[in-house]
Order: structure tokens, then C-alpha cells, then sequence
């Protein structure tokens, strides 16, 4: 783990700073985020920021900027290697006791990034973008999980 803190209960950075807008391309300000350590690759950090969730109909878009940090000698790793394992990905619902995969498009595939297709270069940023079923109305935020890293609290549904 960094010295930084992890995200906060109020939706804002791990600095304290107010979130930002949600940004498809994985730029502008994160809504939260937090350093921690590779569980499967020994010295290497990853840099995981939120950038929002986008609510459009029925659909909810996800983006997550991942920068790795890779201990020396190593410079480039696919999802999977920094992750050890399986990227699992949930928002999970705290008003309705919900958790919310990924879901399929029409020829059976997970909208989600390929764990071993998505290649991360040390100390560059890359956006993944995950689509779930829509949070109900009345559910103003959500916590999501990446991973085996801790969970993000409190991210808003913009809508």
C-alpha cells in the first residue's frame, strides 16, 4: 500500500479533493483513487483512479484508470499478470443489497476489458471501460470493486 489514503466515504479523491466529471476516455479528475500493491508481481504498484460511472438508460458505463508501476526490469505486463488472476469487477448496490456484474453483448461476450488482451506500460495510464445493468433511480451511489483491491466507497451515479 502508498502512504495515500484509500477512497473516502464521501465520493471525494483519496486527497480529499471534490470528484470530477466522468470521463469515457479515462481523462479529467478521478472520483476516487488510491495506490496498491501488485498481488502477484513482487515491487510492483498499480495507480487505480475511478473516473466515474455514467448512467444512460439502462446501461451504466464504468471507467477505471490503472497505471502500473513495475519494479525495475519490467516494463510492460498484461492485466492479468499484475492482477495474478481474474480481474472481477462489481458495483455494488447498498440501498438495494445488490451486486451488479458486467453483462453480455448479443454474441455472449462480457463487456469488459480482456485480462489477458490488456496490455499496461509501466508508468503510463490506461482506461477500462465496464458496462453493467443501470443502478435503479433511487440509488445515488454505489461502492465498486476492482480486483482484490480495496473497495472504491461511495461513487456517485451520474445520470
Amino acid at each position: 500500500m502508498s502512504e495515500e489514503p484509500g477512497p473516502s466515504e464521501d465520493g471525494k479523491s483519496a486527497a480529499g479533493k471534490p470528484a470530477g466529471p466522468a470521463a469515457a476516455d479515462g481523462t479529467g479528475k478521478p472520483v476516487a483513487q488510491g495506490t496498491f500493491d501488485s498481488p502477484h508481481v513482487e515491487g510492483a504498484t498499480v495507480d487505480i483512479a475511478v473516473m466515474g460511472l455514467k448512467a444512460q438508460g439502462r446501461l451504466a458505463t464504468l471507467t477505471v484508470r490503472l497505471t502500473p508501476h513495475m519494479p525495475p526490469g519490467e516494463r510492460n505486463a498484461s492485466l492479468i499478470r499484475l492482477h495474478g488472476a481474474h480481474v472481477a469487477t462489481f458495483l455494488i448496490d447498498p440501498v438495494n443489497l445488490k451486486r451488479y456484474v458486467p453483462v453480455k453483448d448479443s454474441s455472449g461476450r462480457v463487456m469488459q476489458p480482456s485480462d489477458l488482451g490488456t496490455r499496461l506500460t509501466h508508468g503510463h495510464a490506461t482506461a477500462l471501460v465496464y458496462t453493467f445493468a443501470a443502478p435503479p433511480e433511487n440509488v445515488p451511489a454505489v461502492n465498486v470493486q476492482v480486483g482484490v483491491w480495496p473497495t472504491f466507497r461511495n461513487i456517485p451515479v451520474e445520470r
